[in-house]
């Protein structure tokens, strides 16, 4: 592996040279030391043919010549137009679907191969061009022979080598990153290369991003907001997917929905609440909304649906992430601070003898300036390093497993600032979180919390019956020690205290079900003996 990673070394280091990479790093402001080591860098004493591309060209070209992983890096880097410049940042944007295609004739035998089946079978149209190229597959349009049109995606050969290559290198630097410095600790960046490994891998195969696909699609059946296509199943392999074609506007034209008479505005807010619909109410999220995947349908302008596609990678939530998620923004939403450093102490985020009142006057002094302004005054890149600098200072640690979320809130303030610059981010997210929030204690939740715990009763009544067969056979021999017996009376008194619980919350149920009373009854009756008993 390590042989792998010095030869990618070599092959990175060749294309910094081919396109002059270091004239991005010197045009920095730099000390004079590492200003003077320009005139030591052999290949700039000769005039290369790339030094006639622009800056953004080179980079752009540069990311595409270095493969996948590092073409995704550059997706991200496209949608953050407040920290690259504008020249740059336009050429990026050309990484999202105009990298070189493959050979059309590779991708055809790839695909019978997959199939088992000849092109002329399955489709009765397949176009050899192909529709869209990306950095992990390409796509052809079609039309099934049962009339169907028809996208059909699939992988570019030869990659998972070069991913390897490309995983090890990222591998050794994350590791020197640890070991040389405590403030990459923080950031636990091998986690975060391991992560990116799943993650990257996952996306190669295609009957993974099928079933995110249809999960997806399920989630938002008859949404006006979000749509999604269909997958046509019998079709698709782990290198194969067909799914439906769809047509739409790239949410990046700006000009095509200015023409369509698009509300920028709701189109914007919706933006906002698909994203926080999936995270909260569904834990299960689209982590890869660069623009290159999002479209906008033609259908009703007035009322924008937006499309998704490409769902390789997606990303979930548990329920402790969840919550923890949704009181941390309540709490910055309302600009209780104090509330925000206690929750990141009780989670174990920052330690547990951080200073309270210093903690929360570094996040105000962080958070409060980016309240009451519209999004294209803020930038989330600024408050990102100055919310850094608060972590090195209080040791709080970035967590991996909600990489890909920070990932997807930056592509979605990348989209918000092209779409309506105006918009309100906090404003509109606030009322879908407050909404989301009530909703996990109203009665309806809270019964169905309820019904859950019932289901575990028969399991407690066998614990019960097991543990009252053992205290009802001697201990002729080894009687048992004291701590035993005090363990079971507790036992049996928390399994008391459960079943009076239970049986109350199933008696205030009574008017709606007359046959709950007499469960309730026995439950509370043998409740009560547990509790008391001697």
């Amino acid at each position: 592996m390590k042989l792998l990673a010095v030869r990618r070394l070599l092959r990175i280091q060749r294309v910094v040279i081919r396109y002059r990479l270091d004239d991005l790093l010197f045009a920095l402001p730099l000390p004079w030391f590492l200003r003077a080591l320009r005139y030591a860098l052999p290949w700039r004493w000769f005039p290369r043919k790339t030094l006639d591309l622009s800056r953004g060209a080179r980079l752009r070209l540069a990311l595409q010549d270095l493969g996948p992983i590092f073409i995704k890096f550059g997706q991200i880097l496209s949608t953050r137009r407040d920290l690259l410049p504008e020249d740059i940042a336009d050429e990026l944007m050309k990484l999202q679907d105009r990298v070189p295609p493959f050979d059309s004739q590779v991708s055809v035998k790839l695909i019978e191969e997959q199939l088992g089946k000849k092109i002329s079978e399955v489709f009765s149209r397949f176009d050899v061009e192909p529709l869209a190229s990306a950095s992990v597959a390409q796509v052809h349009a079609a039309q099934l022979k049962t009339g169907e049109e028809v996208v059909v995606k699939v992988i570019r050969p030869g990659l998972k080598p070069v991913i390897a290559q490309d995983l090890a290198w990222l591998f050794i630097l994350a590791r020197a990153a640890e070991k040389l410095s405590a403030d990459a600790r923080l950031l636990h960046p091998v986690d975060v290369v391991s992560d990116y490994e799943k993650t990257i891998y996952d996306e190669l195969d295609l009957l993974r991003e099928a079933a995110n696909a249809s999960q997806l699609k399920r989630n938002f059946d008859g949404s006006p907001l979000l749509y999604v296509p269909q997958v046509y199943w019998d079709w698709c392999r782990p290198k194969v997917l067909v799914m439906e074609r769809i047509y739409g506007i790239q949410v990046t034209d700006l000009a095509t929905l200015a023409d369509q008479r698009t509300d920028m505005k709701m189109l914007a807010e919706r933006g906002v609440e698909i994203f926080f619909t999936q995270v909260f109410r569904d834990s299960f999220f689209h982590a890869d909304m660069h623009p290159g995947n999002i479209f906008v349908s033609t259908v009703s302008p007035w009322s924008p649906q937006y499309i998704a596609i490409d769902c390789g990678i997606v990303g979930s939530l548990t329920p402790e992430d969840q919550d923890y998620l949704a009181r941390n923004l309540f709490a910055f939403f309302k600009r209780d601070y104090r509330r925000v450093a206690q929750l990141h102490i009780d989670s174990g985020w920052v330690p547990a003898e951080t200073k309270l009142n210093e903690f929360e006057a570094a996040i105000r002094t962080v958070c409060e300036p980016i309240f009451e302004k519209p999004l294209k005054d803020i930038s989330f890149g600024q408050v990102l390093m100055r919310l850094f600098q608060t972590a090195r200072r209080f040791n709080m640690e970035v967590q991996p497993q909600l990489v890909l979320l920070q990932k997807t809130l930056l592509n979605i303030e990348g989209l918000g600032r092209q779409l309506y610059p105006d918009l309100d981010l906090w404003n509109t997210a606030q009322p879908f979180l407050e909404r989301w929030m009530r909703e996990r204690v109203s009665p309806k939740a809270l019964l169905g919390n309820v019904h859950s715990q019932f289901e575990q009763i028969p399991h407690l009544a066998n614990m019960a019956r097991d543990l009252l067969e053992r205290m009802s056979q001697p201990h002729a021999l080894n009687p048992p020690p004291s701590w035993h017996r005090r363990r079971d009376d507790w036992f049996l008194r928390l399994l008391g205290t459960a079943h009076l619980a239970g049986g109350a919350v199933l008696a205030a149920g009574g008017p709606l079900n007359q046959l709950a009373y007499w469960p309730a009854g026995i439950m509370m009756a043998v409740g009560l003996y547990l509790v008391v008993r001697r």
